[in-house]
């Protein structure tokens, strides 16, 4: 990889590990699921008129604009703002890749490699660690939300799966940008019934510098710019070359919360952590070292 799509995967992995942070701030000043309904609101306007709109049936955009954006995000704002810390939304969000192969396994019957499975069952021990453990200011319901949070990623994930078994061409950019249509009126009505007038007005009355800049961030950087990147380095470099640089995504989110809000992790949690990130580095990389010592390749299951 030249070294100048390096410091574009490099920048990608900095923007979406302190996106976490920037929910963090937030959600201090703006209700989760109002916040929700700013941030898509400015990323369809104006991205809507210059981004072409993808050749996909209308229901394609609007689940997939469901899962990720009213679900995703609208179970990890609310997590944060309900006691998940930061940076541990940012590691136990990554198990999205282990219920993506559940979902994809039930809906899609896609069979596993056992590499596979084995880094689901460390991930599924970490996630274990993580929920008993104390401290940290988290709590059950925030936890609980960022799992919801994960699983609804993995459902657009499959949704993008679906699309490419339909012989439909996956445009990442367009998909984002015209699938953000959806989410901005159910991200108002939810707000409205569960958050009320009596806190969105205010919020929006005294919209200060902190929540300007914590929407426009999750918006044109955390979205626009980072998934017009991630775009481009797709269509320049395998998929194989440039997945691996989610990987970090939790490292920075982990530091940049230790060292814009102060958080740190139990020794429960820490261990958490490192087994969820294991069963990831299994899952992405342990086929590929098994069909390098296993002469008869790596079965399915």
């Amino acid at each position: 990889m030249p070294l100048a799509d390096l410091l574009q995967a490099l920048a990608i992995v900095l923007v979406w590990g302190v996106n976490f942070v920037v929910i963090k701030w937030g959600v201090a000043g703006v209700p989760p699921l109002l916040l929700g309904a700013l941030r898509f609101c400015l990323v369809v306007f104006p991205a809507v008129f210059f981004v072409r709109r993808p050749a996909l049936p209308w229901r394609y955009l609007a689940f997939y604009g469901l899962a990720v954006g009213v679900g995703q995000f609208g179970c990890l704002f609310s997590a944060i703002k309900l006691g998940m810390p930061a940076g541990l939304a940012s590691v136990v969000l990554q198990s999205q890749a282990f219920f993506t192969l559940l979902l994809a396994r039930a809906f899609l019957g896609e069979r596993w490699q056992a590499s596979q499975l084995l880094g689901l069952l460390l991930a599924l021990s970490g996630l274990a660690l993580i929920g008993v453990g104390k401290g940290g200011n988290m709590s059950a319901v925030g936890f609980g939300l960022t799992i919801a949070a994960a699983t609804c990623w993995a459902v657009s994930n499959i949704v993008v799966r679906q699309i490419g078994r339909a012989g439909h061409k996956v445009e990442p950019l367009g998909l984002v940008v015209w699938s953000s249509l959806v989410p901005p009126i159910p991200f108002l009505l939810l707000s409205w019934w569960l958050e009320g007038g009596e806190r969105i007005l205010p919020a929006l009355r005294h919209f200060d510098l902190q929540s300007l800049f914590a929407v426009a961030y999750l918006a044109f950087l955390g979205t626009m710019l980072g998934y017009g990147l991630w775009s481009r380095l797709l269509a320049r470099h395998a998929a194989a070359k440039v997945a691996p640089f989610s990987l970090l995504v939790p490292v920075v989110g982990l530091l940049a919360s230790h060292l814009l809000l102060g958080e740190s992790l139990t020794d429960l949690q820490l261990l958490g952590s490192g087994l969820l990130m294991a069963g990831l580095l299994v899952g992405v990389f342990g086929a590929r070292l098994l069909a390098s010592v296993l002469p008869g390749g790596v079965r399915r299951v």
